[in-house]
């Protein structure tokens, strides 16, 4: 599995396993399947309810702990420093670890920088080898970044071969900050894995359309996640490594970058809607 060295030293795999929308009653067969073909980096969230899926499959899976790399998100409701630590404890707890690898505030709402002020301190105390952002943008991103002690090690956005996240590549460049991929297959939408273009470039090497998408994140220094619930499809998507995309095919796919993106945070009426999602879609509430 490539890796990529974190701007605090730490190496993260470059392709991961994501479980958004995937079950609690289903996560743990999804995530031991994952790990059974390879996979090493597994990212989860406090709001996708199934962090003891997750930490099942992880204490049952017989590969050592140190040799897999543990993402999860502080959500809204656990903001400001004192609910974040709690819910920080918590998590580790759901996932049957003493630390995750990377500890990321999961949107920008809420009193995000005592939040960010409890990663700092997890950081600190070993309970994160790394921490980050996820859902932040422009002016929100560097204000809270120039405020901060710990850079962040990673941003997670929604990424893929139709929203490639130039500009903020570029912005957070300054702090050494890694882009990590969030719908990395663009959650199976505007037709990718019957797209013509990619379609004709998998077609020269072998490889089907997600596999193309995925290889040209990855060659675009990208971290990418993505999620099925099927393992020959996580196999298939982890299945890149022996082919190249040659710099014509890589600069075909970079016209293919439309700059919009699914999901809009500047919306207020998104914003409305996250901060009441954990009331209407906890199980737990």
């Amino acid at each position: 599995m490539k890796t990529i060295k974190l701007n605090n030293g730490v190496e993260m795999p470059m392709l991961g396993y994501g479980v958004f929308l995937v079950s609690p009653e289903e996560c743990e067969r999804c995530v031991l399947d994952a790990i059974s073909v390879g996979y090493r980096l597994i990212d989860t969230a406090q709001a996708y309810y199934n962090e003891e899926g997750v930490g099942a499959a992880i204490s049952k899976c017989g590969v050592p702990r140190n040799e897999l790399f543990l993402t999860t998100k502080v959500w809204i409701s656990n903001a400001g420093e004192a609910n974040a630590a709690r819910s920080i404890d918590e998590s580790l707890h759901k996932l049957k670890t003493d630390y995750v690898d990377l500890l990321l505030i999961h949107q920008p709402f809420g009193d995000y920088y005592g939040t960010y002020r409890a990663l700092e301190k997890a950081y600190k105390e070993g309970k994160a080898r790394a921490i980050g952002l996820s859902n932040f943008y422009d002016a929100r991103f560097v204000d809270l970044v120039e405020n901060m002690e710990v850079k962040p090690a990673v941003l997670q956005l929604e990424t893929h071969v139709f929203s490639q996240q130039r500009k903020m590549r570029e912005l957070i460049k300054d702090y050494g900050t890694q882009l990590m991929a969030w719908g990395p297959l663009a959650q199976g939408t505007d037709g990718i894995f019957t797209n013509k273009t990619l379609k004709a470039i998998g077609d020269k090497y072998g490889k089907t359309n997600a596999q193309v998408a995925l290889k040209f994140l990855l060659n675009e220094g990208i971290v990418a996640i993505p999620k099925s619930t099927h393992k020959e499809r996580m196999a298939s998507n982890l299945a890149i490594d022996d082919f190249k995309l040659s710099e014509e095919d890589m600069e075909t796919i970079r016209k293919m970058d439309t700059g919009k993106l699914k999901v809009d945070f500047n919306d207020p009426a998104m914003a409305k809607y996250l901060i009441n999602y954990d009331k209407n879609f906890n199980p737990n509430k």
